[in-house]
Parts: structure tokens; C-alpha cells; sequence
């Protein structure tokens, strides 16, 4: 998240009781100044109106004794010269001396009201609530020692009391204002530091579908490579005929092994819409094709599909033919020459069940072909992510056996682009 800016420091919580001392903007000056001007203004003017005996705004304060006019002017200046300092710690000071003094003082009544305005903009309700209670009682108070002839005692408190209000309610509109812009500016940083952490998070994600589905697709081809070339390896007299097949075959895996990389890569960096699926995806269709390949490569798969494949929804359909994939794939790499059996049932009521199974090899499994490790955890994280569970390991059968349960949704086919058009 950005830094917030020093002028806007006092708005967060922790700083509500002691400000952070910051410096003034030009627009701090010119408010400053101004108030300045006002509450000094006013104090200069209205000393000067009580020592005057010419003219006076209210003629019963004519009658005001110099030491007590001068008393007011010397608290009208020390509350001048305070509201220079008003935003900082001296607020809560500056506003309990003003409310004091607001019993007897005249001079420093407009400076009183904005320390009390400042109050109200930079302290919590709770803080500006004493403070305007204490305000009212001292007005409430004021006009019994400085009454003034012709006006009713309850006109006199009812204006200072107004004044009051809104001094108070005028700083507490200010202060929401503040508020909500720093929790928009607030928002639009979290909202850009979230969308670079979704960014971060979307190529994390893209990376490991494309090793996920790297290894499904390689993980295949590469070890039926590996098998034909350790049949050459072990058989030097081989007939010129059996190597050219061999080789044949060997040439054909790599090609499409490259083939299917391609494909993979092209599919993942391809944007498509939400659901759409993601060519190359075989579904339990492809079943029988990916049997035929390990028989090619002398693997004797026993494939037993007890459903129609074109019944299954092609999510659930990828998912098992993965399944399927790399059980075929583990048994090439770790249990070479044995038989492996497949058997894939289920229906919509049941759920869709995959087992593939081979007998324990001899002195445990092999370690011809290396392998990552990953590829049963990446299986069974596959299929959670599609609602299913998935189990592995040797039994009492002296078997490996890889077990899989997969949910049948009760959907619809979409139909074909043919039917569609039509």
C-alpha cells in the first residue's frame, strides 16, 4: 500500500490524540494567516472599542474597567498567537484555555471559536462533545457577569450557543469530507496493489497449468521413447529390419511428442472464455488409442471401458483419460514388463470410477526411467480440483494400484457446431 501523506497523518486513528507535527502547505499559510487576522483582528479592535470612551458596539461594556479590558486583550493574544499552533499538540491545551476564559473574555471570542472549529476537524467526536458542552455551559455563564442592557439574558446565551453549534457541526462536515476522500485514495491504492497481486497470482497459476499439462502430455510420449531405445540397447543383433522399425517408432514418439508440445504450449498462451474447452484434450474416447500405444511399446494393457465414452461430460472425460495416462505412464517407468489392467464404469447415479493396476515388480520399482515425483501429486490435485478423490499404493495382493472416483454431473451435452448450425 502507498504512504499516506503527511498532511493527512492525524486522520488515521493512532494519530487522533497526538498529531504528527507536519509541515504547512501554502494553503496551510494562507488559512492560518487568515484566522490569525480574524481572531487577533478582533481582539485588537474590540480592546481598543473597551478603552474608547467615544463609541462603543455595546454601551454597557463602556462601563468595563481598564484592568479588565487589558486582562481580555492579554488573553486575546496569548489565543491569537496560539491558533498559529493549533493543529499540532497545543490544540487540547489552547482548547481547554479558551474555554476557561470564555466566562469573562470578549476579546477573544471569534479566536475561541476557531480553536473550537479546529477541535471539531481534527479530534474525535468524543474529545469535541467536552469541549462543546464546556463551551455552552461557559456561554450559558457569560452573560450573568457581562450582561447587556436592552437584550434579554436568553438572547444573548441563544446567539452564543448558536455560534457554538455551528462552529461545531461546520468542523464535523470538514472532518467526513477529509475522511472519505483519504478512504477512496485509500481504496484506489489497495485496489491497484490488489490487482498487481492478482497479476502475480494469474502467471503463477498460468505457469503451473502449463507444467501440469506439460507432464501429462511428455510425461507419456517420452517414456515409450525411452522403452524402444532400451529394447535397442539390450538387443545388439537386432535384424537390420527390427532396428528400422524400432527406429520408426522411435522417430514417430519424438515427432509427436513435439507435436503435442506445440499444441499444449499454443493452447495455454491462447486466451478463451470461461468453460470453453482447451484443445488437445482427449476425453475416454482417446482410451483405447492411448492402450494401443503402450502395447506398441510392449506393455500388455488389459482395457476394460464397462460405459459409453460419449455419455461421459468431457470435463469428467479429461480427467479420467489423465488418470489413465499416468497410470500407464508410472507402470512403463517403474514396473517395466508387466501386465496392466484398466477398468473404467460408472453412470450418472454412481459417479465415474477408474482403477489401473499391475502386479508389485520384482525387487521393488524400477528406477530405469527417471521421473519427477510430481506427477501423482499434480494427479491428485487435479482430480480435487474436479470434486473427486484419488488413491494409490500397494496392496496385500502384492499389486500397485491406482484408484480414482470422479462425480458424473447431470448436464447436457452441448451439441456439435453441425447440429447447432442446423
Amino acid at each position: 500500500m502507498g504512504k499516506l501523506r503527511p498532511e493527512y497523518r492525524w486522520l488515521l486513528p493512532s494519530a487522533l490524540e497526538t498529531p504528527v507535527p507536519t509541515r504547512r502547505s501554502t494553503r496551510d499559510w494562507v488559512i492560518d494567516t487568515l484566522c490569525f487576522l480574524i481572531g487577533y483582528g478582533f481582539c485588537v479592535l474590540a480592546t481598543y472599542d473597551l478603552l474608547s470612551a467615544d463609541f462603543t458596539f455595546v454601551p454597557e461594556w463602556r462601563l468595563t474597567p481598564p484592568w479588565l479590558a487589558w486582562l481580555d486583550f492579554a488573553v486575546g493574544t496569548v489565543i491569537g498567537i496560539g491558533l498559529w499552533w493549533r493543529r499540532g499538540r497545543l490544540l487540547i491545551p489552547l482548547a481547554v484555555f479558551c474555554a476557561l476564559v470564555s466566562i469573562f473574555t470578549v476579546a477573544a471570542g471569534p479566536a475561541s471559536m476557531i480553536v473550537l472549529f479546529t477541535v471539531a476537524v481534527h479530534r474525535r467526536f468524543g474529545v469535541l462533545a467536552v469541549f462543546a458542552v464546556t463551551a455552552l455551559a461557559t456561554n450559558a455563564i457569560f452573560p450573568l457577569l457581562r450582561p447587556e442592557d436592552g437584550r434579554p439574558y436568553g438572547q444573548t446565551m441563544g446567539w452564543g450557543s448558536a455560534f457554538i453549534i455551528i462552529s461545531c457541526l461546520w468542523g464535523m462536515v470538514i472532518r467526513s469530507r477529509r475522511q472519505l476522500v483519504l478512504s477512496l485514495r485509500d481504496r484506489a491504492v489497495r485496489a491497484e496493489s490488489e490487482q498487481q497481486l492478482r497479476v502475480a497470482q494469474a502467471r503463477t497459476v498460468e505457469r503451473t497449468r502449463i507444467a501440469r499439462e506439460m507432464h501429462d502430455v511428455l510425461a507419456h510420449r517420452i517414456s515409450l521413447l525411452s522403452l524402444h531405445a532400451g529394447a535397442l540397447e539390450i538387443k545388439p543383433d537386432a535384424t537390420p529390419d527390427e532396428v528400422a522399425r524400432a527406429a520408426g517408432v522411435i522417430r514417430a514418439s519424438a515427432h509427436q511428442a513435439l507435436q503435442d508440445l506445440r499444441e499444449v504450449i499454443g493452447v495455454l498462451r491462447t486466451d478463451r472464455s470461461d468453460g470453453e474447452p482447451e484443445p488437445p484434450q482427449p476425453t475416454l474416447g482417446a482410451l483405447p488409442a492411448l492402450a494401443q500405444e503402450s502395447r506398441s511399446a510392449g506393455v500388455k494393457v488389459n482395457l476394460d471401458v464397462r460405459l459409453e465414452p460419449a455419455s461421459v461430460p468431457d470435463g469428467t472425460g479429461r480427467t479420467a483419460y489423465r488418470i489413465v495416462q499416468e497410470g500407464l505412464t508410472n507402470a512403463r517407468k517403474h514396473a517395466p514388463g508387466t501386465a496392466v489392467r484398466v477398468d473404467v464404469a460408472g453412470s450418472p447415479a454412481d459417479g465415474l470410477a477408474i482403477n489401473v493396476r499391475n502386479p508389485w515388480p520384482i525387487g521393488g520399482p524400477s528406477g530405469a526411467i527417471p521421473g519427477t515425483g510430481t506427477g501423482l501429486i499434480g494427479l491428485t490435485e487435479r482430480t480435487l480440483l474436479a470434486g473427486g478423490r484419488l488413491s494409490h499404493g500397494r496392496t496385500p495382493q502384492n499389486e500397485f494400484v491406482l484408484t480414482a472416483w470422479l462425480p458424473w454431473p447431470h448436464e447436457s451435452k452441448s451439441p456439435e457446431p453441425a447440429e447447432a448450425a442446423v
